[in-house]
């Protein structure tokens, strides 16, 4: 039996979502045992067993990106699109029971929508297509003006694990200038006093600085660390070799 967590925001009632844990699956270590993921050398046959308990689970079928930490996205508008695997970092939809999902193990899952339920969308958000403003791109394809939508922050490596080099830290510097990010941004990095050549990141702040420079106030979730908790989460940064959660979103009817 699969052990989900469903996000807790007050979305619209037609909105759901769900985000999986590793628990439930029949995949073998290193992967055990609810990896969703084809690209990460686990047992194809346990991959599509794993993804058929997903789907009879939700009753729904799910529309699998091929992520590339870019920022391009994938706009889901017939049930038939749901067999690609589009290359993509985001999947929006405006269609009932037409599922979006993305795949993480240390990266930032996004689920977004807007009041009214009309329209909803799942970011994968790693500090690549952070910076590339993904996120943002996001927010602003939606129909509801930005103040009108809300935002659940996913299952994600915390700061205090999360270990970068200067170059990155730098890239963000010149995304927050750019952008005219607020300067409550410099809060995600979180100086390494023992290496002075490396500083920690906080994705939580970084994707909060991003939705707010584009009048994203409404966000909720965040309080995760895939790192830290081996127990429900696959973590690249701990295991190297592992398997991925999904984060879905969609319209019910």
């Amino acid at each position: 039996m699969i052990e989900p967590i469903v996000p807790h925001w007050p979305a619209p009632a037609n909105v759901r979502s769900l985000i999986t844990t590793r628990q439930g699956g029949v995949s073998k270590a290193p992967y055990n045992s609810f990896n969703l993921a084809t690209h990460v050398d686990d047992a194809p046959q346990a991959v599509m067993q794993n993804r058929q308990i997903l789907t009879c689970e939700l009753g729904l079928d799910v529309c699998w990106p091929t992520q590339v930490h870019g920022v391009d996205i994938h706009e889901l508008q017939l049930k038939s699109d749901l067999a690609a695997s589009p290359q993509a970092d985001a999947v929006a939809t405006k269609q009932y029971n037409t599922v979006c999902a993305v795949q993480t193990a240390d990266c930032l899952p996004l689920l977004m929508c807007d009041q009214k339920g009309s329209q909803v969308a799942a970011i994968h958000a790693g500090w690549r297509g952070l910076a590339a403003g993904i996120i943002e791109k996001t927010a602003l394809a939606f129909d509801a003006k930005p103040n009108e939508l809300l935002v659940y922050l996913g299952p994600a490596i915390s700061a205090q694990y999360f270990e970068v080099g200067l170059e990155v830290v730098n890239s963000f510097r010149q995304v927050a200038a750019k952008n005219n990010w607020s300067a409550k941004w410099q809060n995600a990095i979180k100086p390494n006093t023992k290496n002075t050549s490396k500083a920690y990141l906080d994705l939580y702040l970084l994707a909060t600085a991003a939705l707010n420079s584009v009048g994203v106030d409404a966000i909720y979730g965040g309080d995760y660390c895939t790192y830290a908790d081996e127990q429900r989460f696959y973590s690249y940064r701990r295991d190297g070799q592992c398997g991925r959660m999904a984060s879905l979103i969609w319209l019910a009817a």
